[in-house]
């Protein structure tokens, strides 16, 4: 491996904890700080703080290879979540920013959703609590599986020491550097972070693609496009070869996006309300920028891969495969960087709502009501490990795939929690028993359905995205429940 590789990865793996130090001297003196950052994230940091921690490591890894493998008709997950993205903002994003000071200052999602319904609100401070810890271990092990492939491809052979191989060593160095800056800084230290991981990424779904279509070998657009329909004409088609079922289970991933607490904690940390419209245009051309940069890379990248008889034999390296071919080791060095901006970014943002939730909702809760904030920052860092040691044990088979991981935990979130932020910050007549019906029911048929297959075949068809009945029955469950168990008192508590 070149010095110039190292030389780059070493430069980002020291600016990382360099800015966790920064930030612990900053903001990690209460738990609002640790937590939240004080509620006094810029527009811009919001912005690539929440595009960041979104597209984790399958923006590099997990779309492209999904597109290198059965080309544009993949491209609707991109679309779909596109249009999710904007609907966030501009739905939940600013009323999750008023609410969650409007509702005794909540620093996390089950402790606004506790103050919102206060009839159930142990319950629904435990249930979401659960729910949070369980599907971001799942969703955690992802991000790790995408950097022990890196790893695994990238540094063949270096790491074999001591019988670890390469794809567990990818995962402990990927976990410790993303522990050392988020157990130091918190959520402060996240957000820079995811920042500068933001910039990075962009720059490198623009460099890219660039590279693969007009550098040596590309050949362009218009031989690009000739290899691919020699070799399969359906790669460039958005629709032929698509059942409904396979479009509708892709463009649905967008309903998602109103239950990823790691997402939406970030229009809870925005300065003022008046920043969230500045933040969304922010974002949304930064998203749309990666999103074609990544669609453009497993598409052409494919067709590179045709011209120069490459034999790629698992499509979610073709990142990693292309960054070692065509550039120099020092811009190599920081392709890989990026990879690991896109991975560490998503995996720190995960891991402090995890903590904050375990430590939030259980010790303080349940252990120590009197906990000081000192201790909860204290627990909040011992919580960061504790959880991220359970998703490296999750991701320690180097046969898992890094979109089918972010799949099944982003159904999850969007099905228990995606309709009850909707109904709980738009419509006045959701109460606690809705409240705990539709999170429970959500999550439930979730796992349901990945258990039974029905996400890989449904009653003899293609199979159902998971999210598309858990959102659904997660609805209905809310609607039905909260209306027949109407609790006047939860009204009066909204009004006042």
């Amino acid at each position: 491996m070149a010095i110039g590789v190292w030389i780059s990865l070493f430069a980002y793996f020291a600016l990382m904890i360099a800015i966790g130090v920064y930030a612990m001297r900053r903001a990690t003196s209460s738990s609002e700080d640790y937590m939240l950052g004080g509620r006094a994230l810029s527009p811009k940091v919001a912005a690539l703080s929440a595009g960041a921690s979104d597209m984790s490591g399958w923006l590099l890894l997990g779309l492209p290879g999904a597109l290198f493998a059965s080309g544009l008709g993949s491209a609707w997950i991109g679309i779909g979540l596109l249009v999710g993205a904007f609907f966030n903002w501009t739905l939940v994003a600013p009323r999750l920013r008023e609410q969650t000071v409007h509702y005794g200052n909540a620093i996390t999602i089950p402790s606004f959703l506790a103050n919102r319904f206060p009839t159930q609100a142990l319950s629904l401070r435990t249930v979401s609590a659960i729910v949070i810890v369980i599907f971001f271990a799942v969703y955690t092990a992802s991000g790790l599986v995408a950097g022990g492939k890196l790893f695994e491809s990238a540094f063949a052979g270096i790491f074999n020491f001591g019988g670890m191989s390469d794809y567990a060593a990818g995962i402990v160095i990927t976990l410790g550097v993303v522990l050392a800056y988020t157990v130091v800084g918190g959520f402060l230290a996240v957000s820079m972070t995811d920042f500068v991981q933001g910039c990075i990424m962009m720059l490198a779904l623009v460099i890219m693609p660039a590279v693969v279509l007009f550098g040596e070998g590309g050949g362009g657009f218009a031989q690009a496009s000739q290899t691919l329909n020699e070799v399969d004409p359906t790669l460039l088609s958005w629709t032929e070869g698509l059942t409904f079922i396979g479009w509708l289970s892709a463009v649905t991933w967008g309903l998602g996006y109103f239950g990823q607490p790691h997402i939406i904690v970030r229009f809870m940390a925005i300065r003022t309300l008046k920043d969230v419209p500045v933040a969304r245009n922010i974002g949304m051309s930064w998203m749309l920028i990666s999103l074609i940069g990544a669609i453009s890379l497993g598409v052409f990248g494919r067709a590179y891969a045709i011209r120069n008889g490459m034999d790629v034999q698992d499509p979610e390296t073709i990142f990693i495969i292309l960054s070692d071919m065509l550039f120099h080791p020092l811009i190599t060095g920081f392709l890989y960087a990026a990879l690991l901006a896109a991975v560490m970014s998503t995996i720190s943002s995960q891991l402090l709502v995890s903590s904050s939730s375990l430590t939030e909702d259980f010790y303080r809760l349940f252990l120590r009501k009197e906990a000081t904030d000192k201790e909860c920052v204290n627990i909040g860092r011992v919580c960061v490990v504790l959880v991220g040691l359970v998703a490296a044990v999750i991701a320690s088979d180097p046969n898992s795939q890094v979109l089918a991981l972010v799949a099944n935990a982003w159904a999850g979130f969007g099905a228990a929690f995606g309709p009850l932020i909707i109904l709980s910050l738009m419509w006045r007549r959701t109460n606690g028993a809705g409240a705990i019906a539709g999170m429970v029911v959500g999550a439930a048929t979730v796992m349901i359905w990945i258990s039974m297959g029905w996400n890989g075949s449904f009653m003899g068809g293609p199979g159902v995205y998971e999210i598309i009945p858990g959102f659904v029955a997660a609805f209905i469950a809310i609607l039905v429940v909260s209306s027949v168990t109407a609790d006047a008192g939860e009204y009066q508590h909204i009004e006042r």
